[in-house]
């Protein structure tokens, strides 16, 4: 039984006529650009970081939160710009973030000190979590589901790019030495100019100015401190302090009292941040947990492989980032083909699931790997994680968005975005929490076994300047390293194997056409196919709050 057709209006909205193949590549191209600025600049510094936090006189510590700080205020605040993006105007969020991603990249680039640094990162952050959230935000309300697969192929090429290309990126700018560390932030500055330029001109969507909008201020800043606290405890557990430990019961339990706060205020507000009628939704919440396998995926595939290269096997940071390009590849050709079929078959969820098992297939072969392993097989195991990556990545927000309305999309892609970027995060922390653990444990093991003395050892479980070891030192740490990266690609497996069985839960979809959807019955009946060509064109010119439906 078909939903009924019906269209909504928005108060005081001025129409807007819907944009042409033409028009609609030429804002793309504007929204590609500023995100790949915005996922490059969380990637660019990997590489740099010694040589940035060696120049500012900065600690270990400050080391890691030059990366968390803008990790920590992006996840917290992509469901706020996407809550945004459904009460106020797209384009104006969009430019909004624009330049506050500018102005915290200036501001890194002039930092005199550390903590200068981690204060400008955090607030260019700010902007990054706009930016992630608000241009998967601009294209479904520019494009309906079953024309969006073609283009989320080009979204996750640019995401593929950014993430992988990054390091290498980095790499040439600290080896360029008319350039320098600063131009790891200045780089992105005249591309978000130009496509904040270019969205100005080629972005046509519709004024929306509705009534009586009621900001869920609370809801807001209960997610946030919600988040800031749980990352705050991923980023010092097991250095500061112990994982049983006081702070791990009183950061934790605090976040889950936040946490529950939250469901509590957002079940009452009028206008909640993360309405929980959608997050109940059987395609969203199995979306959610996938997607926490693929943030996994994408972020700590990168990380994890680059220092892989560089400490495990002694190759060059230019050299590691030109290593990690099979999976670059695999991203770029599998979000691209696979957007393409979507839009011609209409079907969505054989490509996730499909994803998903060449992703574990990967892992596997990742978790085999050593210091003396083939590079031809890494890199056919980083070509099957990338092309796993570019068959799911877009395609969960995608399956999402086919079930909202439009006047929630904001809210819908925003929440997939950020338990992505939040299961990257803490697969990140944690992943890396053991790959140290299990390097100490096996340079000291093998230091005994070599006979070295711990006076001769010049510290080697702490540092990663091999330089200023002994050969013989700097063996066994490269080796240490090498052989303990393989052990959490399998952690990475095991849990990729999650992913699989939430795609594989997914009910069968056929994407529609039109770019509205009023009627989303909550039991999770077959995904809404909207009957009239006429009513996705009416959506397509208006934006309105409407009957929520529940």
């Amino acid at each position: 039984m078909s939903a009924p057709t019906t269209t909504t209006t928005a108060t005081g909205s001025t129409g807007a006529a819907p944009m042409n193949h033409r028009q609609t590549l030429e804002a793309l191209s504007g929204l590609l650009l500023v995100l790949f600025v915005a996922m490059l600049s969380g990637t660019v510094v990997s590489t740099a970081l010694p040589q940035i936090i060696g120049a500012l006189d900065g600690s270990q510590s400050q080391y890691t939160w030059v990366v968390t700080a803008t990790l920590l205020t992006a996840t917290a605040t992509t469901p706020i710009w996407g809550k945004l993006a459904d009460l106020f105007n797209k384009k104006s969020l969009v430019q909004i973030a624009i330049v506050i991603f500018v102005l915290g990249s200036i501001v890194s680039g002039v930092a005199q000190s550390a903590g200068q640094l981690i204060a400008a990162r955090a607030f260019q952050g700010i902007g990054v979590g706009g930016l992630q959230a608000l241009v998967q935000v601009v294209i479904a309300a520019m494009i309906p589901p079953r024309e969006r697969g073609r283009y989320n192929g080009y979204l996750g090429g640019v995401m593929a790019i950014a993430t992988v290309g990054g390091p290498l990126l980095g790499g040439l700018i600290v080896d360029t030495s008319w350039l320098g560390w600063r131009w790891c932030f200045f780089v992105g500055v005249p591309v978000a100019a130009i496509a904040l330029v270019v969205l100005q001109a080629t972005l046509r969507l519709p004024t929306v100015r509705r009534e009586n909008v009621k900001i869920d201020y609370l809801g807001a800043g209960l997610i946030a401190a919600g988040v800031s606290l749980l990352l705050i405890w991923i980023s010092f557990v097991d250095g500061s302090f112990a994982w049983i430990s006081w702070q791990t019961a009183a950061m934790v339990g605090g976040s889950l009292v936040l946490f529950a706060l939250t469901v509590l205020v957002e079940s009452r507000a009028a206008e909640p941040v993360v309405p929980l009628d959608i997050v109940r939704r059987r395609t969203t919440a199995l979306s959610i947990v996938a997607s926490l396998a693929v943030g996994m995926a994408m972020f700590g595939g990168a990380v994890f492989l680059g220092q892989y290269f560089q400490i495990g096997r002694g190759y060059s940071p230019t050299e590691a980032g030109l290593l990690t390009i099979p999976m670059m590849v695999g991203v770029l050709g599998a979000s691209i083909v696979a957007g393409r079929m979507i839009t011609k078959s209409g079907r969505v969820k054989p490509y996730i699931v499909g994803g998903a098992i060449v992703l574990v297939a990967g892992f596997v072969m990742l978790g085999t790997i050593d210091h003396q392993t083939s590079l031809l097989f890494v890199g056919a195991a980083m070509l099957l994680v990338g092309v796993g990556v570019g068959m799911t990545m877009q395609n969960l927000v995608l399956a999402v968005q086919n079930t909202v309305p439009l006047r929630d999309i904001g809210a819908a892609s925003s929440t997939v975005a950020f338990f992505r970027s939040l299961g990257g995060t803490i697969g990140v922390s944690v992943l890396g929490a053991v790959l140290a653990r299990r390097v100490t444990d096996q340079i000291t093991h093998d230091l005994a076994a070599a006979g070295v003395p711990a006076s001769a050892s010049g510290d080697a479980g702490g540092s990663l300047n091999l330089n200023g070891l002994p050969d013989a030192v700097a063996h066994i740490v490269r080796n240490a390293y090498g052989d303990a990266t393989g052990h959490i690609f399998l952690i990475s497996a095991a849990i990729a194997v999650v992913g699989v069985i939430a795609a594989a839960l997914l009910k069968p979809i056929t994407l529609r056409t039109s770019l509205d959807l009023v009627e989303v019955p909550d039991s999770g009946a077959a995904t809404a196919t909207v009957g009239a060509a006429a009513a996705g064109s009416d959506a397509a010119a208006t934006e309105g709050p409407g009957p929520r439906g529940r």
